[in-house]
């Protein structure tokens, strides 16, 4: 029993509790094609100095984006704290068409409060001169160019991640499209030099505030998030076999909920969270099922003597799309889940894995094995038009972001393994190299 305890030694970790090292992401390519826009350090109206620069958190978020280019600080031609101070024309002549301004003022509570604008530069350039219009029969002045004006009280501890949502509001109301900064990713850490080499670590999705939830002395693979962002399923190798668990990362309570003969892995919450898709080899092959979590009945979705592996729900969750080397070599197919007909979707390339759909399931992201090696491809499942989105030799385990505007994934540099971005469209590229290990597996979270 004692040896069973000190190998097991899950640590089942609270998750405030810091993991030894934090990612730093490194911006590697797309800067110079995004969209120029002003993030003007926020006006601090108190004594010492903030927790955190709210300011250049944004201009991180909207920078890693890789559809905006923020003006270094140096290079403002002013530091306007609202509207009325904006010198139009001398952003305008920087080709700025959106300029971002805000103030916190600490209150007698000892929080900080914090007003933000949005400002259409290029409508206040045009209306500066006369902004004025009717409002119930009277000339007034008009606001139009301020396209969003937000206020929040925020805790010193939560400035950080206000910030993000701040980028997000920004990042929404230029481009049309939810942001996903605030939204966290899990992923493996393999630290040889460890007691427990194998650990469960979630961060931000920049790295920041990284903890560690998890580490073993045996194999942890596989995290995937709960649509609700409270859980991961996951597979661990605690008791000399692979088997699959569901952990809430708030209470750091976990549940087994599959160790069935041989292998038990890939599991994927359905949309609604009710049911695990998940690839058991208990009759032979490979094959996938879904069990639904409060009966753990379980259905068996594909059958034969190829192997089905990787199982991804589609947004609807009527389908799933997964790995099969039915066809020779493996290649992607989506199976409905109604009548059980499957179609093969890659011929590209000699292998297609390790697929994911994007939210709005227009999109199939996978890993596509040509001469250049493995990289992260992307499949119009509208036109059938493939584009290599990565250039790397070994590039593994793609996510995609909750917003489907970017994919994270694990790549080989240095012959060691980290996590990467790239955009959906290719342009845009940045790593999050680890300080200490190697990572791999990672898993994009929802929407906060």
């Amino acid at each position: 029993m004692k040896r069973w305890l000190m190998s097991l030694c899950v640590a089942l970790l609270s998750f405030s509790q810091l993991a030894q090292a934090e990612l730093e992401l490194v911006i590697t390519e797309g800067v110079d094609s995004a969209r120029p826009i002003g993030v003007v350090p926020f006006q601090w109206q108190g004594p010492g100095e903030l927790p955190t620069d709210m300011a250049g958190v944004v201009a991180s978020d909207l920078r890693r984006s890789g559809k905006f280019s923020p003006v270094d600080a140096s290079k403002m031609p002013q530091t306007p704290y609202s509207d009325e101070q904006v010198d139009y024309n001398a952003w305008t002549s920087m080709g700025v068409d959106a300029l971002v301004t805000g103030n916190i003022v600490l209150n007698a509570e000892g929080n900080y409060e914090v007003t933000y604008q949005l400002i259409d530069v290029v409508r206040g350039q045009l209306t500066s001169g006369d902004s004025r219009g009717l409002q119930d029969g009277k000339l007034v002045q008009t606001k139009d160019h301020v396209l969003y004006a937000g206020r929040a009280v925020v805790d010193g501890k939560q400035m950080r991640k206000y910030s993000h949502r701040i980028a997000d509001i920004i990042y929404e109301k230029l481009t049309g499209e939810k942001g996903a900064f605030l939204t966290r990713i899990a992923y493996v850490v393999v630290d040889d030099k460890s007691k427990y080499p194998y650990q469960l670590r979630v961060a931000d999705y920049d790295g920041y505030n990284e903890r560690l939830v998890l580490k073993s002395q045996q194999p942890l693979m596989s995290p995937s998030w709960s649509p609700d962002g409270s859980k991961l399923a996951y597979v661990s190798f605690e008791n000399q076999q692979s088997e699959i668990y569901i952990m809430d990362i708030y209470k750091g309570t976990r549940e087994k909920v599959a160790s069935y003969p041989r292998h038990n892995g890939s599991p994927r919450f359905s949309p609604d969270g009710n049911k695990l898709a998940m690839v058991l080899s208990k009759s032979g092959s490979l094959q996938i099922y879904v069990m639904d979590l409060q009966t753990k009945a379980l259905t068996q979705v594909t059958n034969g003597r190829a192997n089905n592996t990787e199982a991804f729900w589609d947004p609807k969750g009527d389908s799933l799309i997964f790995t099969s080397d039915r066809g020779g070599k493996p290649q992607i197919y989506r199976v409905n889940l109604a009548d059980g007909s499957t179609k093969r979707l890659t011929w590209q390339g000699s292998q297609n894995l390790g697929g994911q759909l994007s939210p709005d399931g227009r999109f199939l992201v996978m890993v596509n094995r040509s001469d250049s090696g493995y990289n992260i491809a992307k499949q119009d499942l509208q036109t059938g038009a493939v584009q290599i989105l990565t250039k790397t030799f070994l590039d593994e385990s793609p996510s995609i972001a909750p917003n489907g505007s970017m994919v994270i994934y694990s790549s080989v540099n240095n012959k060691s393994n980290e996590l990467s971005l790239v955009s959906i469209d290719g342009r845009f590229k940045a790593r999050l190299p680890a300080t200490n290990g190697r990572v791999r597996a990672p898993s994009w979270g929802p929407f906060l």
